[in-house]
């Protein structure tokens, strides 16, 4: 199988129908920026501010209602290869807005809760909406518009703007939680995130024009490109490389507060310095853009995750001081969000666009159940090792494993 490339009608750098759909493709692309802040804000991040109010008000432990996102992913990865070959088949617009609209009601929903069961059912369907609605779907789209001199760019100028989610939602929860409580906060969350979204996705969303390589494409082309793939030891590869690296960024992403207030630093401090994660994970994804012209992909990303590896075996040494967490947790950071630009970019430039979708989320659903699984494990470690320089460690070695899984069979041509 040879590599499927987006036609030269992608860019939209000439011509009537050429520049129309270079046009409408960056508009794509900046209605996701809008959209994924605005998703990954409400309905991922959100949780986090909310957790203890919700426990204490449901009479829950935290543990017991953070047992409640652990199945949110959980769902989303069972949904990850149906989401997948319905985008390479029909395009996202109906998918996302139908996900954004779920979404939205189902912020509600959370909002109307008594229970810790009820809890949980409305997380399997939330769930559910975030597989169809935030960046799995929408990295299929901008992968689907873009030829791959353009892929790059487009997919940064979503990400950069998405990365900035936690940072502006994360301190808005707070305020609303504040003066509105918990469920007053989540009923503007919704009416924020089904306005914004919904919208967006049904008017602007729109699938290639006539003659791409995705509107070519027949179901058998596309389980040949599916079959193609997986029987690629490479592949195989890649997803080793990439739940290795989700599971090390799930547990630090859980634990690393933790660990800074056992270390012996203020609450706040230890608050102010997680939060860089969010900001470095965005220059990571320009390190990447801006060193892909000069390197190939695969070893800048396997150099990053390896930098990451140092940090976190560092962590236990050097965070006791103020400076050394933060330079531990800058280093660790840079490779924080490249896995969101690295997938797609090596994905599609070595399998095509034609299936490409049904490929990344074949990927997906291992990666993302090692999120869920990651945060359990490392907490299990750190209560049978008394302490967490064996989870750091551990976090560090899963690191490793990525960059290695990244460099191995790096230069094997594509299946064919």
């Amino acid at each position: 199988m040879t590599a499927t490339r987006a036609p030269a009608t992608a860019s939209g750098t000439s011509g009537g129908r050429r520049g129309f759909r270079g046009f409408q493709g960056w508009r794509i692309v900046a209605v996701f920026a809008v959209t994924q802040t605005a998703g990954y804000g409400c309905l991922y991040y959100a949780f986090a501010v909310l957790l203890h109010p919700v426990a204490a008000d449901l009479h829950a432990s935290p543990a017991a209602v953070t047992g409640a996102l652990t199945t949110a992913l959980l769902a989303s990865a069972a949904l990850a290869v149906p989401v997948g070959r319905w985008l390479d088949r029909h395009g996202g617009r109906a998918l996302m807005t139908a996900g954004s609209a779920a979404g939205a009601l189902l912020l509600a929903a959370w909002s109307q809760v008594q229970s810790l069961w009820q809890l949980y059912a409305v997380f399997v369907a939330l769930g559910a909406a975030m597989a169809t609605a935030l960046y799995e779907p929408a990295t299929a789209i901008i992968v689907a518009w873009f030829d791959p001199a353009r892929r790059a760019r487009a997919l940064l100028g979503m990400i950069v703007v998405a990365g900035f989610a936690s940072t502006v939602f994360m301190p808005l929860t707070g305020l609303l939680e504040h003066r509105y409580g918990w469920r007053g906060t989540l009923l503007v969350l919704a009416a924020l995130y089904g306005g914004v979204a919904v919208p967006l996705h049904a008017l602007v969303v729109r699938r290639p024009s006539q003659g791409s390589a995705v509107d070519r494409s027949t179901p058998a082309t596309r389980r040949a490109e599916v079959r193609a793939a997986v029987r690629d030891a490479r592949f195989w590869c890649l997803a080793v490389a990439f739940v290795a690296h989700g599971a090390a960024m799930s547990a630090m992403t859980v634990h690393l507060v933790g660990f800074l207030v056992a270390a012996g630093h203020p609450a706040t401090f230890a608050a102010t310095v997680a939060g860089l994660l969010g900001v470095l994970s965005v220059t990571g994804r320009l390190l990447l853009t801006a060193a892909r012209h000069r390197f190939r992909p695969h070893a800048v990303v396997a150099a990053v995750f390896t930098v990451q590896a140092v940090a976190a075996i560092s962590l236990p040494f050097a965070g006791h001081t103020r400076a050394g967490a933060v330079a531990a947790v800058t280093g660790f950071g840079l490779g924080f969000g490249l896995a969101s630009l690295a997938v797609p970019t090596l994905l599609a430039d070595r399998y095509g666009t034609t299936a490409y979708a049904s490929i990344a989320g074949t990927l997906a659903t291992p990666v993302t159940l090692a999120k869920a699984a990651a945060p359990l494990a490392a907490a299990g470690l750190y209560t049978t090792a008394g302490g967490y320089t064996p989870v750091l460690a551990t976090i560090g070695g899963a690191a490793l494993v990525a960059a290695a899984g990244i460099l191995t069979r790096a230069g094997s041509p594509p299946p064919g």
